[in-house]
């Protein structure tokens, strides 16, 4: 495909995004090993919290939570979302959790959120699953999708495609938001100073990970937590509350942007931590 055509092509699908508010996934995470405080003596009788993020920020998003959940006395892993497909993604993760003895409670943010209902499904020892700001997928949904059920999303105005070449050699995209609407749109009530080094250090999501239809969620199986971020302008409020709804979430509603894990890092670990007691 010439660079013509695949500039025509992204062209058209922003257009889409715009309209049905696309959303994607937020936040990063710091890396760190999936052998990290697995063992069970570190461990005491509390389950391995995961933590998976989204597109356009990296992984220090996750920071005020880690500490919080290590002074608590929970072993944590961070994961670096590669996102690039969601089946891709959710493999990684899936390889991830392998890696990890014992109970997991597992939590993701955004488009982190597809990526932990694909990964967790049979897996025995996720025992909770916590959706922050996050999409909850039925089989065969998008985030395109979900975001386009409901009004409110700006995401899709914001983003800055970026033609990319595959690994295999096809023609993909690369999505950002753009640096001047980055703190309205993800992270309004982010100090600005955060804000400056999130925009600049942002992760893209591909085009084609959004767009890619999921497999059978693990919600369906696995008791899940989801915290609904009322200020939200990349998944409308209105679209995460029906997707805890029909999930049977346990649900908490936190005026928040996007970056809720940033804005609320409490919020987020006490979420959290009411679904690692959950596990016996």
């Amino acid at each position: 495909m010439n660079r013509t055509s695949r500039i025509s092509r992204t062209h058209t699908t922003m257009t889409v995004l715009a309209g049905a508010g696309v959303a994607a996934g937020l936040l990063a995470t710091t890396i760190a090993p999936a052998s990290a405080d697995k063992g069970p003596a570190d461990r005491g009788d509390k389950p391995t919290v995961v933590l998976v993020h989204g597109a356009f920020a990296d992984s220090t998003s996750w920071n005020g939570v880690i500490d919080k959940l290590r002074h608590d006395g929970y072993p944590v892993v961070a994961v670096a979302n590669p996102l690039r497909s969601l089946s891709g993604d959710s493999a990684y993760l899936k390889d991830v959790l392998a890696g990890i003895d014992g109970p997991v409670v597992l939590a993701g943010h955004s488009y982190g959120g597809s990526v932990i209902s694909n990964a967790a499904t049979g897996n025995k020892n996720v025992k909770a699953l916590v959706y922050l700001a996050a999409f909850l997928p039925e089989k065969g949904e998008s985030a395109v999708d979900l975001s386009g059920r409901f009004p409110g999303s700006t995401l899709g105005e914001a983003l800055r495609p970026v033609p990319v070449t595959n690994a295999d050699g096809s023609a993909g995209t690369d999505l950002y938001i753009q640096n001047d609407k980055f703190r309205q749109q993800f992270a309004a009530d982010v100090p600005r100073n955060k804000t400056d080094l999130m925009t600049v250090t942002q992760r893209p999501v591909t085009e084609a990970a959004l767009g890619e239809g999921a497999a059978e969620p693990a919600w369906k199986t696995i008791p899940s937590w989801v915290l609904v971020a009322t200020q939200d302008r990349n998944i409308p409020a209105a679209a995460q509350e029906f997707m805890a709804r029909r999930a049977g979430a346990h649900t908490t509603e936190v005026r928040s942007s996007h970056a809720v894990s940033v804005s609320q890092p409490g919020k987020v670990t006490g979420i959290i931590e009411d679904a690692a007691r959950s596990v016996r």
